[in-house]
């Protein structure tokens, strides 16, 4: 029996061509993409395809945007064996983290992919992307699906999608997962770590959750750096806040002042490292004894990313029991460690 994918096309340079008159890159049309695309017959599944009306560049990808395919991916959910996302690279990080949390108890495939060159272009990599998040996208063993998280495929590699952050603009090979080990690799054979993918902890079924709060700020510290900035930020509900190594920030009267200060309005302060490995670990030196006294939250190895979109989903969130951060320390769907 083969195996229904649902491609979902929102833009990016992937579904871009050359114009060879003007030299400028245009979308061109995805309902076309059998012919430009013709080995996507040989694969052993039925495609279909959903594009957005307009074809978005990721930097204009959003909560708007996510909400819309995370209700999309819920309408059609059994209709369907899996589901690829094309999507531009800046921002699908934040996409995948976002749908991660939406897409609650998922029991089938959601993969995300782009390129770094258009499709129509003579070196692209977007066919190879493409194809093969297909087989990701449609792989089962027997009536169960291999793939049950989002998760998003680039050259090769197949990654958790909220433990994802694209690290380079220029090579192919342009996504990391610092803090997790991949998930699958493709090469002469299609390889699946087992053992690292994630599975619903829950039996519920499968529900769509798109309650997104846009009340949150991100903020990474620097040497020098003024914080009475955020005493000028009203109704500040959430501050990701990106400090040095493994949780420290300026041992001054100011700074403890200003963040006693947040904390005393309502704000919570969810804390992450500027490192790309590793994570928080309050007490470990005296300059992140700050953050325990002040109940900051650490986002222990946490990708920026998946901090922000976590934050966003969970912030007055009634579907939720317990508070803020009881909620935003609990590991809901692979995208941080556990203790």
């Amino acid at each position: 029996m083969k195996r229904k994918v649902l491609l979902i096309y929102t833009g990016g340079t992937i579904g871009m061509e050359k114009n060879y008159e003007t030299g400028s890159l245009q979308a061109f049309d995805f309902g076309n993409i059998f012919e430009k695309l013709p080995e996507m017959k040989l694969i052993e599944c039925e495609v279909e395809v959903y594009p957005f009306k307009k074809p978005l560049d990721s930097s204009d990808m959003g909560p708007k945007e996510w909400k819309m395919i995370a209700t999309h991916i819920g309408k059609e959910y059994e209709n369907y064996d899996g589901f690829l996302i094309l999507h531009g690279t800046d921002t699908m990080s934040y996409s995948a983290s976002a749908l991660s949390f939406m897409l609650k108890n998922l029991r089938k495939p959601v993969i995300l992919t782009g390129s770094q060159l258009p499709i129509g272009d003579l070196r692209t990599d977007a066919k190879e992307n493409l194809l093969t998040s297909l087989y990701y996208a449609s792989l089962y063993d027997q009536d169960e699906a291999v793939i049950q998280e989002v998760a998003v495929y680039f050259e090769y590699k197949l990654l958790r999608g909220n433990r994802t952050l694209k690290y380079s603009a220029e090579f192919f090979d342009a996504y990391q997962s610092p803090n997790y080990p991949v998930l699958g690799q493709s090469g002469v054979h299609l390889n699946v770590e087992k053992d690292f993918l994630w599975r619903s902890k829950t039996d519920q079924p499968f529900t769509v959750d798109t309650h997104i709060s846009q009340d949150v700020l991100f903020w990474r510290i620097f040497p020098g750096m003024h914080l009475n900035h955020f005493t000028e930020i009203p109704n500040m509900k959430v501050l990701v806040l990106q400090v040095f190594g493994s949780g420290t920030i300026f041992n001054t009267v100011q700074t403890k002042k200003i963040l006693q200060a947040l904390r005393k309005n309502g704000t919570e302060i969810v804390v992450i490292s500027q490192c790309v490995s590793g994570g928080i670990s309050f007490g470990k030196y005296t300059n992140s004894n700050i953050f325990r006294e002040i109940g900051a939250i650490s986002g222990n190895d946490i990708t920026a990313e998946s901090a922000i979109t976590k934050a966003m989903h969970l912030l007055d969130n009634p579907n939720y029991e317990g508070s803020f951060a009881e909620n935003f320390v609990k590991n809901l769907c692979g995208e941080v460690s556990e203790n």
